[in-house]
């Protein structure tokens, strides 16, 4: 009773109906406004893993998880159990949603990592054949169709016929008897096919009357010549309906058959939707996963910028204020916090925050705050929160808490009875005692708002006293608002005590909404007093009454709150340095990152353009040479050839970079300075080939280096270097001869020496010919076997391919023989 009075309390209803808007089916929405609470914690695991993994794979795909066709065939399944029979359109849901199931399924089974999910749509039965039969014998509108079986197509047909004849004789009648007929319509009564007469000729078409207008004036009569024929109509829509129930019936024996997959497709269905409402909520919430810890073993509990969920929506969906978090991070050795401060100022909101966030963690939803979130997994949420005042019941404000807080300690003793019975179990399993872990440790949450209100202030601060201790016993962790001043000082005789306050900001009298930790809350009733406007001396008597060691701790508390306020904001600027360096690296390393690229791609198109240079010059060199090889070559030919060749290294080698402007050149007469002796000097001789250079200073005379010299404003000297003759190419030159300088290797010619023919010979005795002509070369060789059948030049290509010395081959150009003649590039 009093966890759903707890539920109550923290509002948990709304908080579902919240998360059921993001579920895609009805089911969904109803599991989702019902969501129950995990007793273990190994059913929160097991949700909070479907929630990250849905998650996940709603990130993955990019239109997110589809529930198309999935209807609540839950009562169709009933009847059908009871063997009731399904209409057309509760078939055609049943066939859709094994449909849609089927793709939820097929969309999983693409992500075998994903193994949660795909455990759970493991033994799915989707029954593809049923849904085949449903859709074969219902169309689209729930209607069964002609192919549902021979029978009912020949039955329809007749259908068809005889209405024909009906309307075609009432066509008939129509423009035969035109005055007696109020309308040229035909019409059904009591389906019958009928025509409106005139009520004083109703003589001038005789039949059967089936109805009358309200006027009396018309007559909806059935012609006499139509009425075997309505007759037989009718029998064969009887026909009709009949088959078309036994048709139903089967499918519907069809659906029974399988009940009991189906119900469990529905579940699983359920539980997918429900894992999706969860992940989408959570999205939006901007919430993180929980880890559950344990606090016997020394873990903290840490809630990061926790906001409250259902302020969240208020704030997104109706115009209220935006939520300020709070900050929850509580020592392992801390069983009772104590909160204080102004009423108004959020003590009871963060209550209830942390009560949902410890509920939304055990069904698997994410935590609204900052990661990482971690949290213990509490049994039992128990909360005392509001007035529980009744009239009716004769309670007071006070006895109403007191009812409400015997129950949490009800409450508290039987998941304590419940543990001392599984020790004794375990002693009696367990021979060594000491080797046990200890299963009866308090794992409840409570929750106090207002503890000991409501009495006289000197009891009722005794009673939160004596009631805090005893929960700090049996608790795993209690969360209790007040005002009493005594509560503040448990924190320094019990180490398990922990303070906290809300803040106020005392220039505009309002409170902040921040929770501050480790410092108990001032009193600012008489602050607030003045500020509104009571008396001074009022006040000042007040004052009086509390004393100066009041006084002496609000001064101390004010100073802690102040030093604080100072260490947040150093700690705000740290933080935006921080982010501003993060900023200015990522830029930094981005720019690096572009002018990388940059290089690269410019590299490339270098390389690209220098190949391409290659391959031109390459093709020109090879046309001199063809040019060379045709005919016989003369001493012209060969000037030729090297002038051309001359003109083809003009063009593709870069031209070297112009020689640097000559610097300062002494002359004759020029004033020079000479730094390392420190005096300015006139020059008698040029430099010579050595660079020396005579000077005089004064009445001395001195040879120096053209380097140890400058200019009167500054310029140094260009040093002299001796040019190298080149003797070899001098002779060269005289004897008319030159040298041919190319990008590449000067292409070999050929000639008789490396032409090899093997036209007419064996492919045995020509590998013998061809490996004493490979042993031989020092470059390319010519090898002339001809065309033929091909054997001779694929016996000369295989031994080309094994041979080490034999780097590469191909055809030769079109002028030394083409596919007849292959070119072996020895090295």
């Amino acid at each position: 009773m009093i966890q759903s009075e707890t539920l109550e309390l923290l509002e948990w209803s709304r908080l579902c109906q919240h998360l059921s808007t993001f579920a895609a089916t009805k089911l969904g929405t109803i599991a989702a406004r019902h969501l129950k609470i995990p007793a273990s914690p190994p059913e929160s695991e097991q949700l909070l893993a479907q929630t990250k993994e849905i998650y996940e794979l709603e990130n993955r795909l990019g239109p997110g998880l589809s529930f198309e066709g999935i209807q609540d065939i839950g009562d169709s399944l009933e009847r059908a159990e009871l063997q009731g029979i399904l209409v057309g359109d509760e078939l055609l849901a049943i066939a859709t949603t094994l449909a849609g199931t089927r793709n939820l399924r097929r969309v999983i089974d693409n992500h075998p990592d994903l193994t949660i999910l795909n455990d759970l749509v493991a033994d799915l039965r989707t029954y593809p054949e049923l849904e085949q039969e449903i859709h074969r014998c219902i169309d689209e509108r729930g209607q069964v169709s002609d192919r549902a079986s021979l029978k009912l197509g020949e039955i329809r047909t007749s259908v068809r016929q005889v209405r024909s004849q009906i309307t075609q004789k009432l066509h008939n009648i129509l423009q035969v008897k035109a005055n007696a007929v109020q309308e040229q319509i035909i019409t059904q009564r009591s389906d019958r096919y009928v025509i409106p007469v005139k009520a004083p000729q109703k003589d001038a078409v005789p039949g059967i009357v089936h109805d009358t207008s309200t006027s009396g004036a018309t007559l909806y009569v059935e012609p006499n010549s139509i009425v075997p024929l309505g007759n037989q109509l009718r029998q064969l829509v009887k026909r009709e309906e009949a088959e078309e129930e036994a048709i139903r019936r089967n499918l519907t024996q069809q659906v029974a058959a399988v009940k009991p997959d189906l119900e469990r497709l529905l579940a699983i269905v359920t539980t997918l939707d429900l894992a999706l409402a969860k992940a989408r909520y959570s999205f939006w919430l901007k919430a993180n996963p929980p880890r559950f810890i344990h606090r016997e073993e020394n873990e903290t509990i840490t809630l990061r910028q926790l906001r409250h969920p259902l302020l969240e929506w208020q704030h997104h969906h109706e115009q209220g204020s935006a939520v300020v978090p709070v900050d929850l991070l509580i020592a392992p050795h801390i069983r009772v916090v104590t909160i204080t401060g102004p009423n108004t100022g959020g003590k009871t909101v963060t209550l209830k925050t942390l009560g949902l966030a410890v509920l939304m963690a055990k069904v698997g939803l994410f935590v609204p705050a900052r990661e990482p979130v971690e949290l213990p997994w509490f049994d039992k949420v128990l909360a005392d929160i509001g007035d529980e005042q009744s009239l009716q019941q004769n309670l007071s404000t006070f006895s109403g808490h007191i009812r409400r807080i015997s129950r949490i300690l009800s409450a508290i003793d039987e998941v304590g009875d419940e543990a001392d019975e599984a020790d004794e179990a375990d002693e009696a399993d367990e021979a060594d005692e000491e080797d046990k872990t200890s299963s009866s440790l308090p794992s409840s949450l409570i929750l106090l708002d207002e503890v000991g209100a409501g009495t006289d202030p000197a009891e009722g601060s005794a009673l939160a006293i004596s009631l805090l201790q005893y929960l700090a016993d049996h608790a795993l962790l209690t969360i209790a608002t007040t005002h009493f001043g005594e509560l503040k000082a448990l924190k320094y005789e019990d180490e398990r005590f922990e303070n906290a306050s809300v803040e106020f900001d005392e220039s505009t009298l309002s409170p902040t909404y921040r929770l501050l930790w480790g410092i108990p809350g001032r009193s600012n009733a008489l602050t607030i007093a003045r500020r509104l406007g009571l008396k001074p001396e009022v006040v000042e008597q007040a004052k009086t009454q509390l004393g100066g060691a009041t006084d002496e701790v609000n001064q101390v508390i004010a100073g802690l709150e102040a030093q604080r306020r100072s260490q947040e904001t150093k700690a705000a600027q740290a933080q935006d340095l921080l982010q501003q360096a993060e900023r200015l690296y990522k830029e930094v390393s981005a720019k690096a990152t572009g002018l990388e690229e940059r290089e690269r791609a410019l590299r490339a198109s270098q390389e690209v353009a220098v190949q391409q240079a290659i391959t031109q010059a390459k093709g020109e060199i090879a046309q001199v040479i063809r040019r060379l090889q045709q005919g016989k070559p003369t001493a012209q030919d060969a000037q030729q050839a090297s002038n051309a060749l001359k003109q083809i290294e003009e063009k593709f080698i870069p031209k070297a970079p112009p020689k640097p402007k000559v610097g300062f050149v002494p002359k004759v007469g020029d004033r020079i300075r000479i730094p390392k002796l420190g005096q300015t000097a006139e020059v008698l001789t040029a430099p010579d080939s050595d660079g020396d250079l005579t000077v005089r200073f004064g009445i001395m005379k001195m040879t120096v280096k053209v380097q140890d010299v400058e200019s009167l404003d500054g310029q140094k000297a260009e040093p002299v270097v001796k040019e190298a003759k080149n003797r070899g190419a001098d002779e060269a030159r005289s004897r008319g001869e030159s040298k041919i300088t190319t990008l590449a290797e000067t292409p070999a010619i050929r000639t008789s020496k490396n032409t090899v023919d093997l036209r007419g010979r064996r492919v045995s005795d020509a590998e013998i010919t061809l490996d004493k002509a490979i042993s031989e070369a020092t470059g390319p060789i010519w090898i002339i076997h001809g065309h033929g059948t091909g054997k001779l030049r694929q016996g000369v290509h295989a031994f080309l391919q094994h041979h080490p010395r034999v780097s590469r081959y191909e055809a030769a150009e079109q002028a030394d023989g083409g596919t007849g003649v292959t070119v072996a590039y020895v090295e």
